[in-house]
């Protein structure tokens, strides 16, 4: 005979026929209250395994705000995302690096804070594409509502990377200001836009930036310069 530590019930070891302490056999009010009492067992496993979860992720939402310096707004948005995927089932079977990281990317672009995919992906060391996977489904999954970047908001970090001049810094928000006026920025990764108006106003102002120089710095490709570029200029040449 072996007893259920958990239930007190005791069976038989071979055939698993089950009997009371006393031999008897249970009655049916007693074997409803072992199925509950599994069943309370079962949930508080699920709700152990649920902690567990989330302490790690939140342990690696802290080591991404060290790196990003981001600031408590948005590492609780982020934390507040991820809870949210959790509680619908959306962790099981996914990285918790990944998905940390793509809600911390969706509290970026809710917050407004100039933050890229390739950003969260060099601080967490995780593929871009994983990452990019996981904020699709968490945004049609959470139905989450994602604010338009403005790339004027994106030309003072790009700036203060390569010591950029507040000359030509002006000069690049007023560029992307009349791309605004003129929708050509409409649809457009606001990174690439605020890269592209900054080589402008380089060009414009004599400063010695390379295309290359401000593509790193952006974390876009030369060939997104090059193209949003030639938009822009056509702009400035129309109204500035």
């Amino acid at each position: 005979m072996l007893t259920d530590n958990v239930t007190g019930e005791r069976f038989c070891g071979k055939c698993g026929y089950v009997i009371s302490e006393t031999g008897k056999p249970l009655t049916s009010a007693m074997k409803s209250t072992i199925e509950r009492l599994r069943t309370w067992d079962s949930r508080s496993k699920v709700h152990a395994s649920a902690d567990r979860n989330l302490r790690q992720a939140l342990s690696e939402l802290t080591r991404l705000k060290d790196k990003l310096a981001l600031s408590d707004a948005v590492v609780e948005k982020a934390a507040y995302i991820y809870r949210k995927a959790l509680e619908k089932g959306l962790v099981r079977g996914r990285s918790i690096s990944a998905l940390i990281a793509s809600a911390l990317y969706a509290a970026c672009r809710d917050t407004e804070t100039p933050r890229t995919l390739k950003d969260v992906s060099d601080a967490g060391n995780i593929k871009k594409k994983d990452i990019a996977r996981c904020y699709r489904l968490l945004h049609l999954e959470l139905e989450l509502k994602m604010p338009v970047v403005d790339p004027v908001q994106c030309v003072a970090r790009i700036a203060s990377k390569l010591g950029i001049t507040e000359k030509t810094k002006r000069y690049a928000v007023k560029v992307l200001k009349v791309a605004q006026e003129h929708e050509e920025s409409a649809g457009k990764d606001p990174m690439g836009l605020a890269a592209a108006a900054l080589y402008l106003s380089c060009v414009k102002n004599c400063e010695n930036m390379t295309q290359r120089d401000i593509a790193e710095a952006a974390s876009v490709t030369e060939v997104t310069i090059r193209n949003r570029y030639k938009g822009l200029r056509l702009d400035q040449d129309t109204d500035l």
